[in-house]
């Protein structure tokens, strides 16, 4: 479910400022390291649980090794009201009880990447979670191409979307486990009143992990 425009301008400016907040040390902005030895082209900051390749921990194993920072209120209840905007049956929505996981959403991961300009990334499946709760994943700043696959390969079929600021995409139901990508990012696109250079994704998952 793609919901142009769900974010305000004043909303978008507020959460670029919060991520700015949240991206300092200690625990703060990290490069990602893969298993192989390739480094991600984007960079990479983590709320709640810490996300690594390819698993969750409560310390940044890969980087500094400070405690992860909580995952605030104002982000389960800005990820409770996406569900209910993107499934609401008010909506023309499917309704948030014929989704899998998205009745008591309890979302308590934020995985927030900063795409520099020609930052991408490819298609990958988030499969770290012990559950299959939709996940919430905001824009802001430039326009991007979006990759949606298929659940089954990293191949076609796919569509392609472009995420601009502000917009919110949920997947969740038979779309949970879908290769997705961000295939590149439009620079110049953002608002200049945002301060931001490139392109911020904030996804909002439920970890199952208690």
């Amino acid at each position: 479910m793609l919901l142009p425009d769900w974010l305000s301008p004043a909303e978008q400016r507020e959460m670029v400022a919060a991520c700015r907040e949240w991206a300092r040390p200690p625990a703060g902005m990290r490069t990602v390291r893969l298993p192989r030895g390739g480094v991600m082209s984007v960079r990479m900051v983590c709320l709640g649980w810490h996300w690594y390749p390819y698993g969750y921990a409560r310390t940044v194993v890969d980087g500094d090794g400070a405690p992860v920072k909580p995952f605030p209120p104002e982000l389960v209840e800005l990820a409770r009201r996406a569900l209910a905007d993107a499934y609401g049956t008010t909506a023309g929505g499917t309704g948030e009880r014929e989704i899998v996981g998205a009745a008591g959403y309890a979302p308590d991961v934020a995985v927030i990447n900063h795409y520099p300009h020609g930052a991408k990334m490819g298609l990958h499946r988030d499969r770290e979670e012990r559950v299959d709760a939709p996940v919430v994943s905001l824009s802001l700043g430039d326009t991007c191409v979006f990759r949606l696959g298929n659940t089954e390969t990293r191949t076609r079929p796919w569509t392609d979307l472009e995420l601009r600021s502000g917009d919110l995409l949920v997947f969740g139901g038979p779309a949970r486990f879908a290769y997705h990508g961000v295939v590149r990012t439009l620079p110049g696109t953002a608002d200049p009143g945002l301060g931001l250079v490139g392109r911020l994704n904030l996804t909002l998952r439920q970890s199952g992990l208690g």
